[in-house]
């Protein structure tokens, strides 16, 4: 049976305590890490009763959670034969990369104006992270996948505009099964700590117009790689994770 106990991904997460979440919320969120994780993937069926048994929880929950799923466009209601999860919808992708890179390549032109409050703790943390020697770098995919996520998020959290972190947050959610993607393969690793670190140590010199750059080339990297993106590969992804 699947724990729905809180979770923290996040490696840069504070200690701060946590709020009260609905059974709702806890089976929605472990509904979108089965989605992230592939444990569901595009064109998997499955009904209330299976989700209910699986989970340890009544259906309303169930049922609260994938509607709010429906909601978000991940999930569709099948007439009298239960929940699909629905195809990747790669326009929509595209849209949420474009958006992504205006909201990054901003913050990193405020992260080195110094007439700006900037949280340089955050900054530090990130350095402490990607600016490592090759030797220390972690090799776990899994691991990287959430580091990178989690870098993107602190850039735009430590320039400093609550709202520009917000919307970030959530376009990194709707983003983040197929992120997750481009990061099986070991040179994709490499070449993140690799464009990482740049992008810091531009910051660092307040060189915002190549923080910038940088950024964008980065973000643009991949989001190619999300156009290469086939279904085979979602269902390879999902091997690989159940035999970990």
């Amino acid at each position: 049976m699947t724990s729905l106990s809180p979770r923290t991904n996040h490696p840069y997460a504070t200690a701060a305590k946590a709020p009260r979440h609905s059974r709702a919320d806890e089976v929605y969120e472990q509904l979108k890490r089965d989605v992230s994780e592939f444990k569901l993937v595009p064109g998997d069926r499955f009904t209330e009763t299976e989700l209910s048994e699986r989970l340890g929880v009544s259906r309303t929950p169930v049922r609260q959670a994938l509607f709010r799923m429906q909601h978000e466009g991940f999930v569709e209601v099948l007439f009298r034969s239960g929940w699909r999860v629905l195809p990747f919808d790669f326009n929509q992708f595209e849209e949420l990369y474009d958006l992504r890179m205006v909201l990054e390549t901003t913050a990193a032109h405020r992260l080195c104006d110094d007439a700006l409050k900037v949280d340089r703790s955050l900054l530090d943390q990130l350095a402490a992270i990607w600016l490592v020697p090759a030797e220390q770098r972690s090799s776990d995919t899994s691991q990287v996948a959430q580091w990178d996520e989690a870098f993107h998020c602190e850039l735009v959290a430590a320039a400093g505009n609550a709202e520009m972190a917000r919307v970030h947050r959530d376009v990194t959610e709707r983003i983040r099964v197929i992120r997750r993607l481009d990061f099986t393969k070991q040179p994709r690793i490499d070449a993140t700590y690799d464009e990482h670190a740049k992008i810091l140590k531009a910051i660092q010199r307040k060189r915002g117009d190549q923080a910038a750059l940088l950024l964008r080339a980065h973000i643009q990297t991949s989001q190619a790689e999300v156009r290469k993106i086939t279904l085979h590969q979602v269902h390879m992804a999902r091997q690989a994770g159940q035999g970990k």
